[in-house]
């Protein structure tokens, strides 16, 4: 199974990552696409690619950083597509989420950067990973806006969370769907209006993905511990029995679906 996107070159797993890309292996994730947020672990997720055959990278700006830039940055980001093993664009997207570590960056910003990057899959080739939180209606807005543009498999939509008719919008703009190991937890989400098992149980199998987003969304019976890509196949479990599959079947076709959205695998 592949882990369609995590982040191992976050500060979490500085002491550890090699126990920790040898645990996944063992427990069945044999592919792992690390996400950059900023320039700088873009930079890492790039060099961890190359140093680990089993691991990938796509590279990108999440809107908690489209305000710490500098003027060259898009140039930078664009010469980090360049290498063998970046496979994408990402995480970008928008978020109108609160955090504590983090406040609401200007949606101004936030759209500037997000259409550059864009642009630059365009350019490139190269899908891309969206991330959406709260902002929903104004990235499928922003999406729509540039569908001419899309190559036949744009990309993916990162731990899908948000109404059904963003869900409906995002498979039509012919996106695909990745869920996380919140999909196991009880109840609605902060600022939700529909679980994401039942999300989940919307989303085609064809057009499904399972990702970690370690070190964050540790699902249960791990929950409150740090994230790790080999409790993907807990979420994988989850999934095939809610599409009523065996794991090898939901696993095979996950991987599947993984490798048509990045062509480079």
């Amino acid at each position: 199974m592949t882990d369609a996107h995590c982040h191992l070159n976050f500060h979490s797993f500085e002491t550890d990552y090699d126990e920790v890309i040898k645990r996944a292996h063992e427990a069945g994730v044999t592919r792992i696409i690390n996400a950059g947020t900023s320039l700088d672990s873009s930079t890492k997720a790039a060099e961890f690619a190359e140093k680990y055959p089993n691991l990938y990278a796509i590279v990108g700006v999440h809107p908690h950083h489209a305000d710490k830039l500098e003027d060259n940055w898009t140039q930078e980001l664009e010469k980090l597509t360049k290498h063998p093993k970046v496979i994408g664009i990402g995480e970008i997207g928008m978020d109108y989420y609160s955090y504590q570590s983090n406040g609401i960056v200007d949606p101004k910003i936030q759209r500037e950067v997000f259409e550059k990057q864009i642009e630059l899959a365009y350019k490139t080739g190269l899908p891309f990973q969206i991330h959406n939180r709260h902002a929903g209606i104004d990235v499928i807005e922003i999406l729509t806006h540039h569908k001419n543009s899309f190559q036949t498999v744009p990309g993916m939509f990162h731990c899908f969370a948000g109404t059904k008719e963003v869900l409906r919008d995002a498979l039509n703009l012919g996106f695909y769907i990745g869920f996380d190991g919140n999909t196991l937890y009880e109840g609605l989400a902060p600022g939700e209006t529909v679980t994401l098992s039942e999300l989940a149980n919307l989303t085609p199998l064809d057009r499904m993905v399972v990702e970690t987003d370690s070190p964050y969304l540790t699902p249960p019976p791990h929950r409150g511990k740090r994230n790790e890509p080999a409790y993907g196949m807990i979420t994988a479990t989850y999934l095939a029995k809610l599409k009523g599959i065996s794991l090898e079947q939901f696993g095979e076709q996950t991987d599947k679906n993984v490798s048509t959205i990045f062509t480079k695998l």
